[in-house]
């Protein structure tokens, strides 16, 4: 920290810092401290603390509106459109880019499928979370007033939506009545003491009444739980940025209020709620972070009962610094104060009604409410639970691997795929999906697949083995093997294609997906529709194009002829049987064999010597150099490597080089290459 400090004031010496998130380091290793002072371990749960099937990922609160951005986790529309958080919970992705305020942001579109389920099986959070949304809109509007007014109607409905207590917390800020505002919140920390976002709130309630130094622990408090929360974050660095700024080294964060003689040294409370959880962290070395003798990370006049006093000073005093003053207690003695907290705490422990005008009360023990604290949607009636609810609008089977696009519409990620071969748009609403495309992050709806392996356990186990047999089915290398109907290969020579046909793209994807990385080719045949011999491709490498084509990098491996012809989603199989060379056995034979062997490739090797350089290069640039002389001939099931590579240079007829691959003799291979050479010999003499 001492260090980062360091850096810090020295940068800012040298000149005010261009942009954003310049101080972040210094921002998380305060964090970091503050935690280690506190023993707070990281958390990665929501908030709000709920339990239920449709939780928020990131305020852990009812998934309303549930927006799927795209790594795959669900969040509720206000957590994303407010950019709560900078970096998914789950899984560290950013989050920015799936929307927001940002101008390269998308627009948020909601999961018609997950809130068809939440409109289904819990109308009445949904109907929250749309009283929600009608104040959020009136507190974006500055309608305060009304804001206020309808905050308190939906709180005398449903006094247990503590959400509604932050609004109407915002809107009593908006009226600058900051000390009602502190205690709507005070209120949702006792109940809900882990959810992040009411303690920015709180913060950003004593920042606007001038109380940096308390908005600052209580923003460090936020990050503590929540370190991605992108708002107290954005905070955070603004005030250090403001108190590490040169011409404010050595000044205090509030120096009338703190060294103001009316408040030194007096006892104080901070607000009803705020206790030694998250209060007693010193912020800044006695008054000042300027020097180099950094001996805490922050203290001196950002201590708790010199910031405290500020809250309640008097009237008067708050006129003359131009600010409505915070006080939620009377000052007290030490004694009284810790009497007054005692009943505070017991306070926290009962239920609050709301009185005509907004405001709360609390009751006494033993009396009941209109509904009670915990949130009603734990279990789901087995009534309600549909497995059609459930079903790809594409092949109207249960869903799996399902995937949701930017549009909000969820389809099983193989049916998704084999639409963008024909067309980079939704199925269903037809709108762009060419940045998804590009992408090819298919990141699968974990909360979608998470309420089908719950509810529908019977129905997923049979869904997933019609989906291994289909695995199985495309995996198999001698029956039903797919052809990709183009130009001759040969075994271990390479042959780049390019895939941009949507059935080859298809068949590429089962290869890749089946593990088997392999399909045959073949040149095409106007009678039968391929030729009867071809060779398999082995796929090295596949690189995707951002429209969808694909650049596919292979190598031929084993001969084959074919049996049995078929058709499969649109391309090409056939039943097939694997050829091989008949080895010779006799020493003669043998004998004789290697010297043609060597005479061909002698042969060989002076015709590529003797082709101009400009076919030369161009040769060598698609195929490589031409492979050595191999000691044992009959090694390979196919015969030496260079026979095919020749093969695939020499500028023959495909009719002529297919007879030469479906042989099965190297002598008689050899011969046919032999007359070739010949011939083109000639040629070149000439």
């Amino acid at each position: 920290l001492k260090e980062v400090v360091g850096a810090s004031l020295a940068s800012l010496f040298l000149g005010p810092l261009a942009g954003p998130q310049r101080l972040w380091t210094l921002v998380d290793c305060l964090v970091l401290n503050y935690r280690l002072r506190q023993g707070m371990g990281r958390s990665r749960d929501g908030g709000a603390e709920t339990q239920g099937p449709l939780r928020c990922c990131g305020c852990g609160r009812f998934l309303a509106e549930p927006v799927t951005v795209a790594c795959g986790h669900t969040y509720c529309r206000r957590c994303l459109r407010k950019e709560l958080r900078a970096r998914c919970r789950r899984c560290r992705d950013r989050l920015l880019p799936a929307g927001g305020t940002s101008p390269a942001a998308a627009p948020l579109r909601t999961s018609v499928i997950l809130n068809q389920l939440a409109e289904k099986w819990f109308p009445g959070e949904c109907q929250r979370a749309r009283t929600g949304s009608r104040l959020e809109e009136l507190l974006e509007q500055g309608r305060f007033p009304e804001a206020l007014a309808a905050a308190g109607q939906a709180l005398r409905a449903d006094s247990s939506d503590l959400m509604l207590r932050i609004y109407r917390a915002e809107s009593y800020v908006g009226l600058q009545e900051y000390k009602t505002a502190i205690e709507d919140l005070n209120f949702v920390i006792s109940k809900m003491p882990n959810w992040p976002e009411v303690y920015f709130q709180k913060g950003k309630v004593l920042q606007d009444s001038g109380f940096v130094g308390d908005a600052l622990q209580l923003f460090l408090q936020c990050l503590a739980l929540d370190e991605d929360f992108l708002p107290a974050k954005l905070a955070v660095e603004r005030t250090l940025r403001d108190v590490l700024s040169p011409e404010k080294l050595g000044e205090s964060l509030k120096e009338p209020a703190w060294n103001s003689p009316h408040i030194r040294n007096k006892p104080f409370i901070l607000g009803s709620e705020v206790t030694e959880s998250y209060c007693d962290l010193p912020l800044g070395p006695e008054q000042s972070l300027g020097g180099s003798d950094v001996r805490e990370p922050v203290s001196g006049n950002l201590n708790r009962a010199q910031s405290a006093h500020a809250l309640n000073s008097t009237k008067d005093l708050a006129k003359e610094d131009g600010l409505k003053r915070v006080s939620s207690e009377p000052l007290l003695s030490g004694q009284e104060k810790g009497a007054l907290l005692k009943r505070k705490l017991s306070f926290s422990e009962q239920d609050t009604v709301v009185c005509e005008d907004g405001r709360n009360k609390h009751k006494k023990q033993g009396e009941s409410t209109k509904r009670d604290m915990t949130l009603p949607f734990g279990t789901i009636p087995g009534d309600l639970i549909d497995v059609s609810d459930f079903e790809c609008s594409l092949c109207m089977r249960l869903f799996f691997e399902p995937v949701t696009t930017p549009c909000g519409h969820t389809f099983c990620k193989g049916c998704l795929e084999r639409c963008l071969d024909h067309a980079p748009q939704c199925p269903l609403c037809k709108e762009s999906l060419k940045e998804y495309l590009a992408s090819r992050k298919y990141s699968t709806t974990e909360l979608l697949e998470e309420l089908i392996m719950k509810y529908l356990s019977d129905e997923l186990y049979e869904r997933k083995r019609i989906h291994a047999e289909e695995t199985a089915e495309h995996s198999n290398l001698t029956k039903n093997v797919p052809m990709f109907v183009c130009t001759m290969a040969y075994p271990t020579v390479p042959c780049p294609l390019h895939v941009f046909e949507p059935r080859y793209r298809l068949m590429i994807r089962r290869s890749m997906e089946t593990g088997t990385k392999q399909f045959g080719m073949c040149i095409s045949d106007p009678q039968n529709g391929f030729a009867d011999y071809g060779c398999m491709l082995q796929i090295r490498n596949v690189h995707f194009l951002p429209d969808g084509r694909s650049v596919v990098d292979t190598v031929g491996g084993k001969r084959f002829r074919v049996l049995r012809r078929g058709m499969k989603d649109g391309y090409c199989t056939a039943d097939i049987e694997y050829l091989e060379d008949v080895k010779v056995a006799d020493e003669e034979e043998l004998k004789k064999l290697r010297e043609l062997h060597n005479f061909v490739y002698n042969q060989a090797c002076s015709w590529f010597q003797n082709l101009r350089n400009k076919f030369r290069t161009q040769i060598l640039q698609h195929f490589g150099p031409m492979p050595d002389r191999e000691e044992n001939i009959q090694a390979m099931p196919n015969g030496p490597a260079w026979c095919w590579w020749l093969l695939a240079v020499l500028p023959v007829d495909p009719r002529y080089q297919l007879s030469v691959l479906s042989m099965m003799s190297l002598k008689d291979r050899l011969i046919k290459i032999q007359h070739i050479l010949t011939y083109f010999s000639r040629d070149q003499s000439k």
